[in-house]
């Protein structure tokens, strides 16, 4: 770990290139350093591996974006559970991760691969568990978590510390049980992009009116 350690420091966060345009919207990634790999990138902060490496994760918090020690505080409180990661340091400005695989339930329904009734008991159940630890899971949706071997998995932590009710979980769940599962009863099918991000835009207005 010594050696990722020093390769981070001294190739990665030297080239690699984050910007933060705007408040409200996700970072931006300009550039990134080879063999270096993009995993995904969000509010804060973006995921990468490197090859040699691929057991790890490092999430790298944009200039000026702030939650980097309240995700060392959840990762504290949940200490070793299956659908978690585990956070085995922390820097600056960066975490080093065990690197979790799978597929996002949002690239499942993308990629026309199912959802099992086990990933998302496995969510549920994960929940809790953070419940248990102190904790007020937020900002759980489907591009949050995963389907790996046939098990649910959360990526993102990073808002568990938040005290104001979130419900996108709950939500995603029926949706799940009232139209996923009968049409996938029929045969899985990929859901094209256009149709994906008309229903998430969709579910924010319809959230944005709610509250």
């Amino acid at each position: 770990m010594e050696k990722l350690l020093e390769i981070i420091q001294e190739e990665l966060l030297e080239h690699l290139v984050l910007e933060s345009v705007e408040p409200e919207d996700p970072i931006e990634v300009r550039s990134v350093p080879r063999p270096w790999v993009l995993l995904g990138s969000g509010n804060y902060a973006a995921v990468l591996f490197h090859p040699e490496y691929e057991d790890y994760a490092v999430k790298i918090y944009a200039p000026g974006r702030p939650g980097l020690q309240e995700e060392v505080e959840v990762y504290r409180r949940l200490g070793s559970h299956p659908a978690y990661s585990l956070l085995y340091y922390a820097g600056p400005n960066f975490l080093l991760l065990k690197r979790l695989r799978g597929v996002t339930f949002y690239n499942c329904m993308k990629r026309g691969i199912p959802i099992t009734d086990q990933a998302v008991r496995d969510i549920d159940e994960a929940l809790e568990y953070a419940v248990s630890r102190g904790l007020h899971p937020h900002d759980v949706h489907a591009k949050n978590v995963m389907l790996g071997d046939g098990r649910g998995l959360i990526v993102d932590i990073s808002d568990f510390l938040k005290q104001e009710d979130c419900t996108m979980w709950s939500d995603f769940k029926k949706a799940y049980s009232r139209l996923y599962r009968p049409v996938a009863s029929l045969g899985v099918f990929p859901v094209p992009d256009k149709v994906l991000e008309a229903v998430r835009k969709g579910y924010r207005l319809w959230r944005r009116r709610r509250s």
